[in-house]
């Protein structure tokens, strides 16, 4: 689904990261770990080129796509949330949901807002509220049903338990997994190392710009060495 090989981003003349490669294979969830600062935020912005790069390439299902504007990887089919969420706060839940409806392609149910509505019946509760007016679990769920609504086959998810009380992330934690039993594919940067490790089938860890590990799941649950080296504070 996703091929990112050697590439290397910039911040102006900031070299942020060093010749970054990993793999995700369709409908599989896989996490990108890594401290504060590490450049995992700066490798998803590079994939949906919002800060492309410079050096290597990246590929969405086997097409070449680097430097490519958002807009039109959008619509090729790549949802990308950020970590600050993005919320329009002036306009309610459903017109948040709304700007973002992109059509399904050809043969696929697709997302509507009845779907995401079952995905995330709290939303609906509160379809006509401002997006200002949310709490913070609220925004983190409508920024993933609005990609939603641009029915994607590869979502990117920056930080989604951030600031998130347990029970809300264990309950996002489920909500992903439908999604992936959906059929789409997932691409997690966290921090949050035991719910990405509860998530993922496959993880890679960032530290300083650069890829230090790449496995499964369970040989990164078995690699205690690697995890205090490059995850712990």
């Amino acid at each position: 689904m996703l091929e990112v090989e050697g590439i290397h981003t910039y911040y102006g003349l900031s070299h942020i990261l060093f010749g970054v490669s990993l793999k995700v294979d369709p409908r599989g969830i896989v996490c990108l770990l890594g401290r504060n600062g590490a450049g995992k935020t700066t490798t998803l912005r590079s994939v949906i080129g919002l800060n492309p790069p410079k050096e290597g390439r990246v590929r969405f299902r086997g097409e070449d796509v680097t430097r490519m504007e958002p807009y039109l990887l959008t619509r090729r089919g790549i949802s990308y949330v950020p970590d600050d969420r993005r919320i329009f706060a002036d306009l309610s839940v459903g017109e948040n949901l709304e700007i973002a409806v992109r059509p399904a392609v050809a043969g696929a149910a697709g997302w509507g807002k009845d779907k995401v509505f079952e995905l995330f019946p709290a939303l609906e509760r509160i379809e006509s509220r401002k997006g200002g007016c949310l709490s913070g679990g609220e925004q983190k769920m409508l920024a993933i049903a609005r990609a939603l609504m641009g029915n994607p086959e590869l979502l990117l998810l920056d930080e989604p338990t951030e600031g998130l009380a347990p029970a809300l992330v264990r309950a996002l934690e489920g909500q992903v997994k439908k999604l992936r039993d959906a059929g789409l594919t997932v691409l997690l940067a966290e921090q949050n190392v035991k719910s990405a490790l509860r998530l993922s089938d496959r993880g890679y860890i960032i530290d300083n710009g650069q890829i230090r590990y790449g496995g499964s799941i369970d040989e990164l649950r078995e690699n205690e060495e690697v995890r205090k080296k490059y995850l712990l504070i």
